[in-house]
């Protein structure tokens, strides 16, 4: 079964509303709702008084209809009494200011008192519902971090030295790693070190760094509580927390992954190339999940909210993005949320059934989705393969956001997603890595925004290059070690033996000047002073200087940029990089070519066309639903996506 449904909050609307609700939803094809997430107010109305008479029926109703409960414990959202009674646990930022109760999420993450209530209220709601028939899975909390996860108060900066103890055991060994010889920032005792609050001017790039790792550890700390509590509990349900995989970058999922079974991530569309966006958060999520099928807890049926431009999705859209979900390992497809709020800072944010209701563009889509998703069971538990990844570190992106830099203009996250959206037009399937993970199985490695990276991230590429694999660097990659202490010697740093190339001096480039390359393209934003040793130059700068390089290392090869290239000049390096790596590029641009596989041998090819014009792939097998034969080749029209369960890889 393929999961289907979304956000259901009843408490929003009359009891008299809740039957028409699940009627909706057998008819839509809803399976599972999540449940009580932002509840806690209903369930706790005053401290220590609970009340779950509006959950009970809630619960009741979803097991006489078949509907699964993805059942929350409701500690994003502390109610108004918790910030009345005890605001020394509401959050401050870095000027000192105490934010007030008003909106979600309104605590500090190290806040003992939160901590305390937030477990109490998710105990109760377990020893309730623990047997209950509609439980399947528990949503712990929502969207973790997602406006709190950076406090600047006591309780923080109390804990956030503990932090730094276990981390560097002595205090010379925190000024070593911090460089606090530099402006006089010496420590002679723990009780000096603060959270980096506001100064008179840079904060010490050692302290930021500390501290984003450190609060993305404290609220680490609070899912693995409220998880241990539950597995104490109801021992066999699973539990997961929605992520914001490719979307949300102040924690460090890679550190989350390992503790959810299953991994669940929500997406929404944003910015220039959404559907390349959404590839590129699902593979993520997919990735964070060690390639295992994932699920989709939250997307949109349509328009958000909080964006200052918010377009409502055309018709197909809706089915096109949960089909791209699906096609990249989603094992779940789920929206916020049931129904379109009529109140509240989201009603503006569409739902599965809109504020028009049922005869509408996006219930019919609703509909749509549900039946193909029920025709499309076989596929569920099948994994996607990459043969190529990008490597990707939280600490190097929170490194290089320190804005102290040779320009403030190189944007970490959307350099990553820029060389994936390359990849993606070359319609080559990518994982996300970390650094230090296994990269074994793949045959192309690409470092677009690698600023920080240690000893053993560095080592490892240098052994997937020397095994036969084939890497593709970017500047201003391998700098700075894991403490954001610039490497010596002549950059590259890490990676200058194994690239062949040293560079002397960085030469960032001013916005709407960019640099030409002989062979065709220009750079932007960067550029550098580089001199190649052993590698072989293959392109280069008006006046000699190389732009791209590649390098022997064992028996494999490493290419490296000295800009970051626009579209054309990115596009004929990673056709090369992929030639290099073995790797087949597309003859579809704009369409969309991703395969599931089951470990007996069964296999889907799912074709999106983003494009158009109508497009034809080779594909044969049969086409899901249906059954109609393909033979050879698959028409794809524009805008619309085809599935075909393949009888021979083609």
């Amino acid at each position: 079964m393929i999961v289907y449904g979304g956000d259901w909050n009843p408490e929003q609307w009359p009891e008299e509303t809740w039957a028409e609700d699940v009627t909706l939803m057998r008819e839509a094809g809803v399976n599972r709702v999540s449940v009580g997430i932002f509840s806690w107010s209903f369930l706790e109305p005053e401290e220590g008084r609970f009340d779950f008479g509006m959950l009970d029926k809630v619960m009741d109703l979803l097991a006489e209809n078949g509907v699964q409960a993805c059942l929350a414990t409701p500690t994003a959202a502390p109610p108004p009494w918790f910030g009345h009674t005890y605001p020394e646990a509401l959050p401050v930022d870095a000027d000192g200011r105490r934010m007030s109760h008003g909106s979600r999420q309104g605590f500090c993450p190290s806040s003992p008192i939160y901590r305390e209530r937030a477990l109490r209220v998710a105990e109760q709601v377990a020893l309730r519902y623990r047997d209950h028939p509609a439980l399947a899975i528990w949503h712990i909390h929502n969207e973790y971090g997602c406006h709190n996860v950076r406090c600047y108060c006591d309780a923080s900066a109390a804990a956030f030295r503990v932090w730094l103890r276990e981390r560097y055991g002595t205090l010379d060994a925190l000024n070593d790693a911090w460089g606090t010889a530099f402006w006089s920032q010496r420590y002679s005792a723990w009780e000096q070190i603060l959270p980096p609050r506001a100064t008179p001017t840079f904060t010490n790039p050692g302290q930021q760094l500390d501290y984003r790792r450190f609060c993305s550890d404290a609220v680490l700390d609070l899912y693995r509580a409220e998880r241990d509590l539950l597995a104490r509990l109801t021992p066999g349900v699973p539990a997961t927390t929605n992520l914001m995989a490719g979307m949300h970058w102040e924690m460090d999922y890679w550190t989350y992954a390992p503790e959810m079974d299953p991994v669940s991530s929500d997406h929404y569309l944003i910015g220039e190339d959404p559907h390349i966006h959404l590839a590129f958060s699902a593979d993520f999520a997919r990735s964070l999940n060690r390639g295992r099928p994932w699920l989709l807890m939250e997307h949109s049926t349509s328009a958000v909210n909080w964006q200052g431009h918010n377009p409502a999705k055309r018709p197909g859209e809706l089915l096109r993005n949960s089909v791209q979900h699906l096609a990249r390992g989603a094992d779940a497809i789920m929206f916020f949320q049931w129904r379109a709020s009529r109140a509240g800072a989201e009603k503006w944010h569409s739902g599965m059934v809109p504020h028009a209701g049922t005869d509408t563009k996006i219930w019919r889509e609703v509909k749509a989705l549900g039946a193909l998703l029920k025709d499309l069971a076989e596929v569920e538990g099948s994994t996607v393969t990459a043969d190529a990844a990008i490597l990707l570190d939280y600490a190097s992106i929170w490194a290089e956001d320190h804005p102290a830099q040779p320009t403030t203009h190189r944007d970490p996250v959307e350099i990553i997603r820029q060389w994936y959206g390359a990849l993606w037009k070359a319609g080559v399937t990518c994982d996300v890595a970390h650094p230090e993970g296994d990269l074994s199985r793949y045959r192309l490695v690409v470092v677009p925004a690698l600023y920080l990276i240690s000893d053993a991230g560095a080592a490892n590429v240098e052994r997937f290059v020397a095994a036969g694999g084939t890497v593709l660097v970017a500047p201003y990659s391998g700098i700075v070690d894991e403490h954001d202490r610039v490497r010596l010697g002549g950059y590259p740093g890490a990676f200058r033996d194994l690239l062949g190339v040293t560079v002397e001096e960085f030469f960032p480039l001013a916005p709407g000047e960019p640099v030409t390359v002989a062979g065709g393209g220009t750079g932007t934003v960067w550029s550098e002073l580089a001199h190649a040793t052993t590698a072989k130059v293959l392109d280069t700068y008006a006046g000699g200087e190389p732009a791209w390089t590649r390098n022997a290392w064992g028996d494999g090869t490493a290419h490296y940029l000295t800009t970051l290239p626009d579209g054309d000049l990115l596009g004929r390096v990673v056709a090369e990089v992929c030639a290099d790596a073995g790797l087949a590029t597309t003859n579809h641009p704009g369409v969309e070519l991703v395969r599931r596989a089951h470990p007996d041998g069964r296999s889907y090819l799912f074709a999106i066309n983003h494009t158009e014009a109508a497009a034809v792939v080779p594909a044969t097998g049969v086409a899901l639903p249906g059954g109609r034969p393909v033979d050879g080749e698959l028409t794809v029209p524009a805008g619309e996506f085809r599935v075909v369960r393949l009888l021979a890889v083609s």
